[in-house]
């Protein structure tokens, strides 16, 4: 997020972020409040990392250079949705006036972690075999408890958010990569999308990349929060167990969302295998091979209980840089 270094709220300033820089690039999204960073293809973790910091970093400086300062979370705490300027670009003004006031609430910020994998097909097996283990990435990452200064009851109001728009939350069973590749050619024949891009799933084939994109992370606001949420999404994506394809489980996953979006680590799961409940907190810890770190979200909240609201974005941007 892009802020008014003095007020902290969301400055109309994007146009002075984009291009080229060490690391990547900063781009445009939605809002003219928002910078996107995009690292360059990287080999490991460690590298998509070193690279976000130096964007981070990169960011920083124009900000400074212009009053503004850089916030990194799922959404600004006191800001309102309809305040956020919207970037003058054609696919940005389509996209308002397709999905209308769903669109104009996407003030929302997340983590997409591109993993490459070799084939198309080995792209939808991986997707199937993620997706069940995704609510507790989102119960780690959960970073946005409050929405227009209001605490929200969520952890991740985000995620939400993000599920008004069409075509959003669990991909459809499509069984395969073909399967889902013919459907949507048949919907940008139809004219109901354009591309591909036009699909807000927590997890999807990105065909112009060779990757699979899992996108269900809040905005982490600490680098180190990033590091562990990548490198975990790597981890599944290489060794998650190969699952059937069940579209009777997509039910399961939308009952997990929820419950991870309302309790981060708190949450009691379906377990991917179906049978038990299981606490976000000890699948993580499973997954990690160690105790979790607390949801930033928490952090929220105490600078919240101790400051009120307010003080929660100067915490956000004291935090961006680490």
């Amino acid at each position: 997020m892009i802020l008014d270094a003095e007020t902290l709220l969301p400055a109309d300033a994007v146009g002075l972020f984009v291009g080229d820089v060490d690391g990547g690039s900063l781009k445009t999204e939605l809002h003219a409040s928002v910078v996107e960073l995009n690292t360059s293809i990287c080999s490991t973790v460690d590298e998509a990392i070193a690279c976000l910091r130096a964007l981070r970093s990169a960011a920083a400086r124009i900000a400074a250079a212009n009053g503004l300062a850089i916030a990194a979370a799922g959404i600004h705490p006191t800001a309102s949705f309809a305040s956020l300027p919207v970037v003058q670009e054609e696919r940005y003004l389509a996209m308002m006036k397709d999905v209308g006031y769903a669109a104009r609430r996407q003030g929302v910020n997340g983590l997409h972690v591109h993993v490459g994998v070799e084939s198309a097909e080995a792209c939808y097996e991986r997707l199937e075999s993620v997706l069940p283990w995704l609510p507790v990435v989102l119960a780690l990452s959960a970073n946005s408890p409050f929405s227009e200064g209001v605490r929200t009851g969520m952890q991740s109001t985000r995620a939400s958010v993000l599920a008004e728009l069409p075509r959003a939350g669990a991909p459809p069973a499509f069984g395969s990569y073909d399967a889902w590749e013919r459907w949507v050619e048949r919907l940008i024949g139809l004219g109901v999308i354009e591309d591909h891009t036009r699909i807000w799933w927590d997890v999807r084939p990105a065909p112009r990349f060779g990757t699979l994109e899992v996108r269900i992370a809040d905005q982490p606001t600490s680098i180190e929060r990033t590091a562990l949420l990548a490198e975990l999404v790597v981890s599944l994506v290489a060794h998650a167990p190969t699952r059937a394809v069940d579209p009777a489980s997509r039910g399961d996953y939308l009952q997990n969302r929820w419950a991870a979006a309302r309790s981060g680590l708190g949450a009691e799961l379906i377990h991917p295998d179906g049978d038990r409940l299981v606490l976000a907190a000890d699948v993580a810890a499973e997954l990690l091979g160690g105790e979790p770190p607390a949801p930033e979200a928490l952090r929220q909240l105490q600078v919240a209980a101790e400051g009120g609201v307010a003080a929660v974005a100067a915490d956000i941007v004291g935090r961006t840089l680490g």
